[in-house]
């Protein structure tokens, strides 16, 4: 890529698309295209810094075909992905498996059509056997069972990272797919029922910070950003108690006016996760558009080949954490005194996923920022 290349990047407004354009912006890229999708009904176009924004329904293929025909971008980054954690994953099952196929499929095939010079797709390590051997490495795909609560959505991000294969091997394209560990950072997913642990679990203690000081402008100032079901901060402190009850943020009353604030979090707390600040994903993403084509990842394509070198890489930090130390984490660095409830009735989902980045270091990039510093990053980001 130079300078001045044409750049879509799919998904610019979620976390992991703007991360992308915050990075190519430092970088001093100025010819960047990014879609949204219903910010502002009443403008298809506008422009920001070296940024034209343009109102684009990625589900819809006739919509994709025409910007794709009118853009002619040189470079795509696809990160937009119907994402959630493990309640959203089990529960819209159908939604997630049929709208992700059809980004992709929309995506990536207008791309070889318009003769676009280079792809990335951006997967996740859900991909991954759900009793994937540890860390896991590239050629674990497909090796066992996937998860089952989040098995729609690992098999759309797989048939993607197959598609760009299927793609470079018969058409001589040149996508890479690269598949991120978890995720945190600006522009997070902070909606209680749909977001993934690490930003749930800052709100879910931010708000019990708040209410164990029966400071109540914190907590309808909360609400009114992001109601949780319609409640926002104009509802009675009744329905508000209610509403962070359903959500795990109970307050219990003791004696002489005394009351502790309890929040439950969903299994044991032993899962093992592994955790990347955004920024450090987009600049991992960025810089292998810039240095490494496919070749470098398969020097022999060869569609006989009963064992191709994966055309994918993990792009993580090679350490983990477990969901309970990772609450008692947040709690100390948002200052919590209250006690959590670790509900065993609930599921865990996969015990351990570490990924392997040495693939990718090896190329030369490896992440600069540590948990503690990122969670403290967010939870500023998220509370001002």
């Amino acid at each position: 890529m130079n300078k001045q290349s044409k750049i879509f990047v799919a998904g610019g407004t979620g976390l992991v698309g703007s991360a992308i354009v915050k990075n190519l912006l430092e970088k001093g890229y100025t010819n960047i295209v990014a879609n949204y999708h219903n910010r502002t009904p009443d403008n298809s176009t506008f422009k920001t810094e070296s940024i034209v924004w343009k109102k684009l329904d990625l589900l819809d293929p006739i919509a994709v075909a025409e910007f794709f025909e009118s853009e002619k971008p040189e470079y795509v980054f696809l990160a937009a992905a119907k994402v959630g954690g493990i309640v959203a994953n089990n529960t819209y099952r159908a939604e997630f498996i049929y709208e992700n196929l059809q980004i992709q499929n929309n995506v990536i095939h207008q791309s070889y059509l318009n003769g676009v010079k280079k792809l990335m797709f951006l997967g996740s390590t859900c991909i991954y056997p759900k009793n994937c051997p540890q860390p896991m490495k590239e050629e674990y795909l497909l090796t066992s069972e996937l998860e089952y609560t989040n098995e729609p959505y690992a098999i759309a991000k797989i048939a993607g990272i197959k598609m760009c294969e299927s793609y470079n091997l018969q058409y001589g394209t040149n996508y890479i797919s690269v598949m991120p560990t978890n995720l945190y950072g600006p522009n997070d997913n902070f909606d209680l029922e749909k977001s993934h642990v690490l930003p749930a679990l800052i709100r879910k203690i931010h708000l019990g910070k708040a209410l164990e000081k029966n400071n109540w402008e914190t907590i309808r100032e909360d609400l009114n950003k992001l109601p949780i079901e319609g409640i926002d901060g104009n509802a009675s402190e009744e329905e508000i108690l209610k509403i962070l009850e359903k959500y795990g943020i109970k307050k219990f009353n003791i004696q002489n006016s005394t009351f502790k604030i309890n929040i439950e979090i969903w299994g044991s707390g032993k899962p093992m996760r592994e955790f990347l600040w955004s920024e450090d994903m987009a600049d991992a993403c960025v810089y292998l558009m810039e240095n490494i084509d496919v070749k470098d990842l398969d020097n022999n394509l060869n569609p006989q080949s009963s064992t191709p070198n994966p055309h994918f890489l993990n792009i993580g930090t090679g350490k983990d954490i477990s969901i309970k130390d990772l609450a008692y984490l947040i709690k100390e660095i948002v200052g919590f005194k209250g006690e959590f409830y670790f509900n065993t009735q609930k599921p865990d989902g996969t015990m351990k996923k570490l990924t392997d980045p040495s693939k990718l270091n090896s190329l030369g990039w490896r992440h600069s920022v540590e948990l503690k510093e990122g969670i403290e990053r967010i939870y500023n980001w998220y509370h001002q």
